[in-house]
């Protein structure tokens, strides 16, 4: 007792106090210095409410009324495009950039020319983009008597005056031509009954004729988004105003304590005009004064894009998730590179597991800088939506972007989105919650043994954002719209224990094989693409065969080294036709099935390895980067009967 009296009340040695005071200052910064966590927002365990007639929505809804706008000023689409012009005071709003240059842009008075005058006087705009192909052009046109269209080459208003003057599109009475163009396009236009103008010409008009604004309601029609679908004709989603301004809404509200454009934000914008889901990214940037700038039209220049960009949010499709998340696995070639990307992303992932969101850590320095620089340096959100994204791809954004990785919900019939991750969840396999603008209800799907007494079913949309219909197609309305007012997706979901949102299957695109066994394709597909050699592929089945088979489409990155470790070397084409080659990404496709759970009578059999990426160019993909099963087959006819042909049951 003596001792320890003698120890505490005893003078100690400067060396001691120096020490000691250092080692408190250095406490003392560390507390002041420390990563802060991001704490979740809501009970992760309980992350949605059920409410009467099963449904169930999101846990910032703090009663039945879904919400509408979440700004005062802007109730319709015109109204966010004034708001953004009065917060950036007419600052910049749209970029391009021609290859090697840097980003110029129209201010927000010079962009409201387009589309967003259409607005101001209540018109509805209606997307044509050429990757649809000239005969769903054709068929939009006609379909919505479309009689003034607006586009930047006078290459693609001399296809629409051919069209004209063989009389298939009587509608159209004006060609606005943004790019020079010579009097004999203009003169060829007048005789087939067209009026050709350049830009410059309508606007002097409207300088000479001005009308004052029409702003619309927030009932009125904003856009006809025509999907190009799998099969059939293009359907025209008829998208109001408060659909549109709901959605941005429930996005806004939910991230409100995650991320908040201002003026000096920037996305990028890469996808077709299809893409409901960067329409709205759009708005929300429109909404706040922030830009949004296009990449050159080309996905292969994007990072390029990107790096002279510098964007701050990231809006991305698991598509590109995949091809970056790939690239740098494949650059990890060594063991101890290997296990040094490893030891990265689980390090960082625990950090981000316990809400510390940031990018100046040890190993960004050591591992993940480059990658950050490679997107331009600057992304302090990500959204991933259109498709579902694996687990460990997930997991790598997390840890390596070093800011927000929320994953998204929908489709254009419910205008983009209908559930989103909470903000502090970062857990994969799931989709989150449903928005503030609508309920989510599962419904049975008996014959695919799915019920929503075990929590499965398809998933069913109601809310301020559900489409009204498709354009002029009422029996197609009313099969995805019914007497309730529940959109049916066609997605087959799980409400998970945390009350989150899983989707598990599809209802459309199955087929039975010999024996009888459902196949949903497009499951085993979402599967296969997480194989490291496999870009993309396409599973096929018949009737009165007993096993599947798949098209795959090596990627071109992977594939060389992958190859490489089989001693094959070649160029690309070669590896595709090499056997060695093939079993080996067909054993791989195996074993990645195998770990997912899939079925034996759920894998492919035998594949076909093609050189040439599925794309909206060749016809293989919808504008939505979706596959086109039915020309997929068509496409691939002679190869799939071959494999049939050639392998034992």
């Amino acid at each position: 007792m003596l001792f320890i009296f003698n120890f505490l009340f005893s003078p100690l040695p400067t060396p001691a106090l120096i020490c000691i005071l250092t080692f408190g200052a250095a406490i003392f910064l560390w507390l002041i210095y420390r990563p802060q966590s991001i704490m979740p927002l809501v009970d992760l365990d309980n992350q949605s409410v059920g409410i009467e007639g099963g449904a169930r929505r999101g846990p910032f809804q703090k009663d039945y009324n879904l919400m509408g706008h979440y700004l005062s000023d802007a109730s319709t689409v015109y109204e966010i495009f004034q708001r953004g012009l009065a917060l950036s005071d007419n600052g910049p709003c749209l970029g391009y950039r021609k290859p090697n240059q840097p980003y110029k842009w129209l201010s927000y008075k010079q962009w409201i020319i387009s589309e967003y005058a259409c607005y101001t006087y209540s018109m509805v705009a209606v997307p044509l983009y050429e990757t649809l192909g000239a005969e769903a052009i054709k068929y939009i046109i006609n379909k919505a008597e479309i009689a003034t269209v607006i586009c930047d080459k006078p290459e693609k208003a001399l296809i629409l005056i051919k069209d004209m003057e063989k009389g298939l599109i009587p509608s159209l009475k004006m060609i606005i031509i943004m790019d020079p163009f010579e009097d004999d396009l203009k003169e060829r236009g007048e005789k087939s009954g067209i009026e050709i103008l350049s830009l410059l010409d309508a606007e002097n008009i409207g300088k000479e004729n001005f009308r004052k604004p029409v702003p619309p309601s927030p009932e009125d029609l904003s856009i006809v988004c025509f999907t190009s679908g799998t099969t059939g004709d293009p359907k025209g989603a008829m998208i109001t105003h408060q659909n549109i301004v709901s959605n941005v809404a429930s996005f806004l509200k939910r991230l409100e304590y995650t991320f908040q454009p201002t003026p000096e934000d920037v996305s990028i914008s890469y996808l077709p005009l299809a893409h409901m889901f960067d329409r709205i990214v759009q708005a929300i940037m429109f909404s706040c004064g922030a830009r949004v700038g296009f990449f050159q039209g080309d996905i292969q220049l994007l990072p390029d894009d990107m790096k002279t960009l510098k964007p701050t949010l990231f809006p991305v499709v698991p598509r590109l998730l995949n091809k970056i998340y790939d690239k740098v696995q494949s650059e990890a070639k060594s063991p101890l590179k290997k296990f040094l990307l490893n030891l990265a992303i689980a390090s960082k992932f625990n950090e981000v597991k316990r809400g510390v969101i940031r990018r100046d850590s040890f190993w960004d320095k050591l591992i993940f800088a480059k990658i950050q620089e490679s997107l331009g340096g600057r992304i302090h959100f990500m959204i991933t939506a259109a498709a579902p994204v694996s687990s460990p791809v997930l997991m790598f954004f997390r840890a390596a972007m070093g800011c927000p990785v929320f994953e998204a919900y929908g489709q254009t019939e419910c205008t983009a989105g209908c559930t989103l991750t909470s903000p502090g969840d970062w857990t994969s396999g799931h989709v989150g919650v449903p928005l503030d603008c609508n309920h989510v209800k599962l419904e049975d799907v008996a014959d695919m043994n799915y019920y929503s007494v075990n929590n499965e079913g398809e998933i069913c949309i109601k809310g301020i954002n559900v489409f009204k219909g498709y354009l002029k197609e009422p029996e197609k309305t009313e099969e995805a719209l019914d007497k309730d007012g529940w959109l049916h997706t066609g997605d087959i979901g799980r409400w998970l224990p945390n009350g989150t949102l899983k989707i598990i299957d599809r209802k459309k695109n199955i087929f039975k094989l010999a024996q009888g066994e459902y196949i949903t394709p497009e499951k085993i597909e979402s599967i296969y693409i997480r194989s490291g050699p496999v870009s993309q592929i396409f599973v096929h089945g018949e009737s009165l065969q007993s096993f599947l088979v798949g098209v795959v489409v090596p990627d071109p990155e992977v594939l060389p080294s992958f190859a490489a470790k089989l001693g094959v070397k070649g160029s690309f084409e070669d590896l595709c036709q090499n056997q060695v080659v093939k079993e080996a990404i067909l054993e791989d496709l195996l074993r990645t099935g195998k770990e997912a759970g899939l079925k034996s009578f759920e894998q492919v059999k035998c594949i076909y390895l093609h050189p040439e990426p599925f794309s909206i160019k060749n016809g293989l993909l919808t504008p939505t980067l979706k596959a086109k099963r039915g020309e997929l087959f068509k496409y691939f006819r002679t190869q799939i009967d071959s494999l049939y042909e050639n392998t034992q049951e």
